[in-house]
């Protein structure tokens, strides 16, 4: 905001003193009559002067009337409004001797003309801001024509009002709202989608995957198992509920299982060795005959520990053999 300055050269309405000389400054015709004066800045002369006190311009006697002082010349205020008088910036008219007089680098305005150029509001007493086109605005009107506009409603965003600055973009916080459900974010978090902004929720319905086991959106994190997405709280053991993320599991009929589990409540048993099949580690490759199951290094000659995985055998009761082996029972 800029200071004004009341009255650039100092003005006065002033009324003949004496000088001290004992003839005229002006006429220099001796022998001045005494003469009383008032006091204050607008006093009138009162004894009749037979010596001349002259306006600068026009000469006229200026006892007993009012006139100005400016650059050390006494002026009549008829001369001063026509000849001397600053043009006010506002009207284009003569500041006369009668006016108070505002000015502001330069220029000069009548008291009741320095308005605001956009709501006219009276600054002489008030803060202003001067444009470079030499309008002069109120504060709350220079805001509103320099200051930032909402992105939301394009008015503009008033110093010291509540507002969302975002990407160096700028919103009132009541503009500042959700594209899906339009209420204000304020401080809640947010989330993008394009130009669009979203409050958690909305882009969680909207956007976000949902959970293969509870069917909600995944806000954060989460894990995916056969191309479906799980929250990690979802994805846990189907006997015991313990979860599995980031721990081993298997699968049976669609369920998953920790391995303590599925060793002991879903896993076939070794017909040979009579140990949960898990598939894990050692154990993975499985024999199969006849509903029984066997681990591959468990699939045996019973009499020479011949290995028969892929190899013809013979089944003598709970055992198998080699067809050499078979043929010595």
């Amino acid at each position: 905001m800029r200071t004004l300055l009341v009255n650039s050269w100092l003005r006065f309405y002033l009324s003949a003193k004496p000088t001290g000389h004992t003839h005229c400054c002006w006429c220099r015709v001796k022998d001045i009559s005494s003469a009383r004066f008032g006091r204050g800045a607008r006093s009138y002369l009162s004894s009749t002067m037979t010596d001349r006190f002259d306006c600068y311009y026009c000469r006229d006697n200026l006892h007993g009337k009012k006139y100005v002082k400016k650059d050390e010349k006494h002026v009549c205020t008829k001369c001063f409004d026509k000849l001397c008088a600053n043009t006010c910036a506002e009207c284009k008219r003569p500041i006369g001797a009668d006016a108070k007089e505002l000015h502001h680098k330069n220029r000069y305005w009548h008291e009741d003309c320095f308005r605001c150029a956009k709501c006219y509001k009276p600054l002489a007493s008030e803060p202003f801001s001067a444009r470079d086109d030499g309008k002069i605005m109120c504060g709350k009107c220079g805001s509103r024509e320099d200051g930032n506009r909402c992105q939301g409603c394009y008015k503009v965003v008033m110093p010291g009002s509540q507002n969302v600055e975002y990407k160096n973009k700028v919103w009132h916080e009541e503009c500042f709202t959700c594209f899906e459900c339009k209420q204000p974010i304020r401080t809640q978090s947010f989330l993008t989608k394009g130009d669009d902004i979203y409050c958690s929720p909305c882009h969680d319905k909207k956007f976000a995957k949902k959970c293969f086991h509870c069917k909600q959106p995944i806000s954060s994190g989460g894990i995916s198992y056969q191309d479906q997405p799980w929250h990690s709280e979802c994805f846990v053991c189907h006997t015991c509920r313990k979860t599995l993320a980031g721990a081993r599991f298997t699968s049976h009929e669609n369920k998953v299982y920790c391995v303590d589990c599925f060793k002991t409540d879903v896993a076939k048993k070794c017909h040979g060795c009579k140990n949960p099949i898990t598939g894990f580690g050692h154990g993975t490759n499985v024999v199969n005959y006849e509903g029984y199951s066997w681990h591959e290094y468990c699939f045996n000659c019973k009499k020479c520990c011949l290995s028969l995985a892929n190899k013809r055998f013979v089944i003598n009761g709970d055992h198998i053999h080699c067809p050499d082996c078979a043929k010595k029972l």
